[in-house]
């Protein structure tokens, strides 16, 4: 039984030190933003979201309702704060949101509509580690948190005012013009 055990050890011990050498010499976990994670990397990266997510986020609905006021001021935040990676309502690839690891999602065109309100809220609270998320609890109140989330709860159902709003935000960050921007970056229809 002794044998059996240090075996087993033996085996936990040789995969330490090959995780613990891909590690420090970049080889399992790449460093570079530009590169592809790795299955295992995404993996255990959705895992610990989720369980963070499912252990810290508010449940229930929102603490403050989807009025018109909240939903501006959420827009006019997003506008401040979020826009120049998640991008406009046009759905348009942002020049900084692109470089980022993992791309950033754009927000006007795959929106987070079907996500519970405290997901959002603790997304924007918190951040998201090693993504180019920030954490935004440190610079927003947390009413001002709240209204950003709300805003992006209901982003495919504003009322009409609302909407123009968010319509007429544009990105800061699409100053390059359409035809020079990198191939990869273009919408489909404009290759």
């Amino acid at each position: 039984m002794k044998s059996f055990f240090l075996g087993v050890l033996a085996v936990v011990a040789v995969f330490l030190v090959i995780g613990y050498v891909g590690v420090i010499t970049g080889t399992l976990i790449p460093a570079n933003a530009d590169g592809t994670p790795g299955k295992l990397e995404r993996w255990a990266a959705r895992q610990s979201l989720k369980a963070t997510i499912a252990r810290e986020a508010p449940s229930g609905a929102a603490p403050i309702p989807a009025n018109d006021e909240t939903l501006n001021a959420g827009i006019k935040i997003y506008g401040d704060n979020c826009i120049v990676c998640h991008g406009a309502a046009d759905g348009r690839p942002s020049t900084v949101g692109f470089g980022l690891y993992q791309k950033a999602p754009l927000l006007g065109k795959h929106g987070v509509e079907d996500d519970p309100e405290g997901e959002i809220y603790w997304k924007v609270d918190h951040g998201i580690r090693l993504t180019g998320m920030p954490a935004f609890g440190h610079t927003l109140s947390d009413t001002q948190v709240w209204q950003v989330a709300v805003f992006l709860k209901h982003m495919d159902s504003l009322p009409p005012a609302s909407n123009a709003k968010w319509r007429a935000l544009k990105n800061p960050a699409m100053l390059v013009p359409r035809d020079k921007l990198p191939k990869q970056m273009r919408p489909k229809s404009s290759d």
